[in-house]
């Protein structure tokens, strides 16, 4: 099996500030592989950022262990047998670890050009190859014309961009975006989007997204965590965490993500779902892979006699596959719709009844 590029083992974070004592992340392991987008979600207060953050040091576990490239930076805790690199050591290994953030964290009394030659003065090379290292970097991310200016000059997702070229500027393997689109408009927040997954499929850069919008996950990346109050709630590939979600807070999120919970919520007060009669049931179907190239609700009718009256249906992509979603009433002969729900449910479409007789 693959080495993980970043293996985080049993990681706890605790606080003790004025004698109270607070986990802020209580016994979480993930393990991203070289080439991921892995998405880490939750609401504020999660402790993502603080899990994310153990990655470089910035945040020293209480206990644990931090493991980059095979080579361990944390491990275990307090004690005799406590292990971590410091010094010039971690500086040296934190120039391959890019982080942005939220707020972008420039210069303003420097140029675009100076933000991110800013990240190169440790740098040995010599100052007309920085400069062309960074005049590459703000091509790539189309902001060329904008050396000269100064932050104030430039719009949020210009901002962005600087503090990503200026991440970029050591040749990280690891890009660490802490709720970077989180001050952005949701079409300026779709372009930074579109630039980590270009940096991530061109460049091979790995991507650790926090963030408390599953929209954001949704739209590119591969894997996903999702956190509450310190713990790991779930965590899989976001084809199987979009379909299967376990957790309720993670069945929130995608609802708000996919715009489910709104189309929900209309649909329940139409007069067919809130007048259901004898034998109907209100259901979410949920649905990937070939389960979209199959006339489901054909064969339910052949097979069961089993009525469905489509009132809102929708097909994404994700990770290359088509998923799909019906908000459907289901009329006939109750023990026949429980037929023709255990028959969905073995051609691995997830059912959810809203509202009905078997709710």
């Amino acid at each position: 099996m693959t080495t993980p590029i970043v293996s985080l083992q049993n990681i706890d974070v605790t606080f003790r500030p004025k004698g109270r004592v607070i986990h802020a992340v209580q016994n979480v392991s993930i393990d991203v592989q070289k080439g991921d987008i892995y998405g880490i979600v939750g609401y504020s207060g999660a402790g993502k950022s603080t899990l994310v953050r153990t990655v470089n040091l910035l945040q020293e576990p209480t206990n644990g262990s931090v493991i980059i490239n095979g080579e361990t930076f944390f491990s275990n805790g307090e004690g005799q047998n406590r292990q971590v690199i410091k010094g010039n050591e971690l500086k040296e290994k934190r120039r391959k670890i890019g982080m942005i953030f939220q707020h972008f964290n420039l210069l303003n009394e420097r140029t675009v050009e100076e933000n991110v030659l800013f990240a190169l003065e440790n740098s040995k090379e010599k100052e007309n190859v920085k400069k062309e290292k960074v005049a590459k970097l703000l091509d790539l991310v189309d902001l060329s014309d904008r050396a000269k200016q100064y932050p104030s000059q430039l719009s949020g997702g210009q901002k962005q961009r600087v503090a990503i070229a200026r991440a970029l500027a050591n040749d990280p393997e690891i890009l660490i975006s802490d709720e970077a689109t989180s001050a952005l408009d949701p079409k300026t927040t779709r372009q930074i989007l579109a630039l980590l997954k270009k940096l991530n499929q061109e460049y091979g850069l790995t991507v650790l997204l926090i963030t408390h919008e599953m929209e954001a996950v949704k739209e590119i990346a591969n894997k996903v965590a999702v956190m509450q109050n310190g713990q790991l709630l779930e965590k899989g590939s976001t084809l199987d965490i979009f379909t299967k979600p376990q957790a309720e807070l993670t069945k929130e999120f995608i609802k708000t993500a996919t715009n489910q919970d709104q189309a929900i919520e209309t649909i329940s007060q139409s007069d067919a779902v809130t007048d259901l009669k004898p034998g109907e049931i209100f259901a979410q179907l949920t649905y990937s892979g070939n389960a979209t190239n199959e006339p489901l609700i054909t064969s339910i009718y052949e097979r069961f006699g089993i009525v469905a009256n489509i009132l809102f249906g929708n097909v994404e992509i994700l990770q290359g596959e088509e998923v799909g979603s019906l908000l459907v009433i289901f009329s006939g002969k109750t023990e026949n719709v429980q037929d023709a729900l255990d028959f969905l449910e073995a051609q691995s479409v997830t059912v959810n009844i809203l509202k009905g007789e078997q709710a």
